[in-house]
Order: C-alpha cells, then structure tokens, then sequence
C-alpha cells in the first residue's frame, strides 16, 4: 500500500469541523463503526480509527467561524513543500484562505480555494523525529 502521507498529490487526510462533537460521534459510530480517540493538540481534537488505523480527525467549529456556517468535511491533500507549491496558487488564479502555518508535530499547511470557490488543504507532513 501507498503511504499517502509521503506521497506528492494524494488524498491524505479527512477531517470534519463540526458544531455537534457527541453527536457526530454518536452517528458516525453507530453508521460506519468507527472507534474515537480524544487528544489535545492546540486543541481538543478526536481521531477517527478503523480498528487502529488512523482514519481521519474530527474538531470543533473554529470560534471565529463565519455566522451559521455548516458543520463540513474537508480533504487534506500531500504535497512536497506546501510553502513553494503555496506560491503557485494565485498565479494559477486561486486564492490562498489560510497561509502556510505549523501544526506542531504533524506538519505545515495551508487552505486554498481553486478558481471555481472549491476550497483544498495542503499538507507537507514532518518526518518522525518532527519538533514543529
């Protein structure tokens, strides 16, 4: 199997911001069986596990989020330094959302949005010995 992590143009993570923690818990588990994880990062943050491969994450919808914004899923895609693949957004008539920022001990990303308003997170992961 690919590791898609390290693997320049795949889908690599999905990650839902959510109003409802409990209650996606509560449906996705009884939907799909996933099982959950509670961290804290810089933040409270649940891993989705399939048995114990890491699945995807779930957190809670940013104070800062526009009024009435929706609970929503998102795609993180990998990529080789998302600082110069960044750099190329806007010339190629995208729109950088969120500049390139640290997640320590994961990696740098950014949220772009592609001509058509669909919005993309770009992630370069840190190899293990990461101190981001």
């Amino acid at each position: 199997m690919t590791d898609l992590s390290s693997t320049h143009g795949a889908f690599s993570w999905n990650e839902l911001m959510t109003t409802d923690i409990a209650g996606a818990k509560k449906f996705y588990g009884d939907l799909l069986d996933w099982q959950f994880e509670d961290m804290n990062l810089t933040m409270p943050y649940t891993l989705l596990k399939l048995g114990e491969e890491k699945a995807g994450g779930m957190m809670a919808m940013p104070d800062d989020a526009p009024p009435g914004m929706p609970s929503m899923w998102g795609s993180y895609v990998t990529v080789d330094d998302v600082d110069s693949i960044s750099k190329k957004v806007e010339t190629l008539g995208g729109k950088i959302m969120h500049p390139p920022t640290d997640i320590p001990t994961v990696g740098r990303f950014c949220v772009i949005m592609d001509p058509q308003g669909a919005i993309l997170t770009l992630i370069t992961y840190c190899s293990e010995d990461c101190s981001l």
